[in-house]
C-alpha cells in the first residue's frame, strides 16, 4: 500500500468517525475549542489511531476469537469492530484530545455505521495489485 493510498484511507477513516459522531448518542469527539481546522486536526489523529489499531491489533483478536466467529456464521466481526472502536477510544482520549464512547451500544452502532462508511467511500479507492 503506498503512501497515497494509505492517506485516502486515513481520510475515509476520519470522515466515517465524524459521521458515526454525528449519528451516535455516546460518542463524542473532545477538541480544544480552537475552531474546525483543529477538530479536522483531531479527527485525522483518531483515524490514525483506529488505522493502527485495525492493522495490528484485530487480525490477533480474530484468530484468537476464530471459533466463536465460525459459531456465530461472522456475526462475532459486529462485536470485535466495536471493541476495536472502544480501545481507539480509551487510546486517543489518553491524549486530552480524542474519542469518547459511552458504552458498548454506542460503540456497537458507531462500528456499524465507520464500517458501512468505509465500504461505501472505500469503493471508490483503486487496489493496486
Amino acid at each position: 500500500m503506498g503512501a497515497m493510498n494509505f492517506l485516502i484511507r486515513l481520510v475515509i477513516n476520519a470522515v466515517a468517525i465524524w459521521v458515526a459522531k454525528e449519528f451516535v448518542d455516546g460518542i463524542t469527539v473532545t477538541s480544544s475549542g480552537r475552531g474546525d481546522g483543529w477538530d479536522i486536526v483531531v479527527l485525522l489523529g483518531i483515524a490514525a489511531v483506529l488505522t493502527i489499531v485495525n492493522a495490528f491489533i484485530r487480525p490477533m483478536v480474530k484468530l484468537l476469537s476464530l471459533p466463536l466467529l465460525i459459531l456465530t456464521l461472522g456475526l462475532f466481526t459486529l462485536v470485535i469492530n466495536a471493541l476495536m472502536l472502544m480501545l481507539t477510544g480509551w487510546l486517543s482520549s489518553q491524549t486530552g484530545y480524542g474519542l469518547e464512547i459511552v458504552g458498548f451500544a454506542a460503540a456497537f452502532w458507531g462500528a456499524i455505521i465507520i464500517s458501512i462508511v468505509n465500504f461505501l467511500l472505500g469503493a471508490f479507492v483503486p487496489e493496486k495489485r
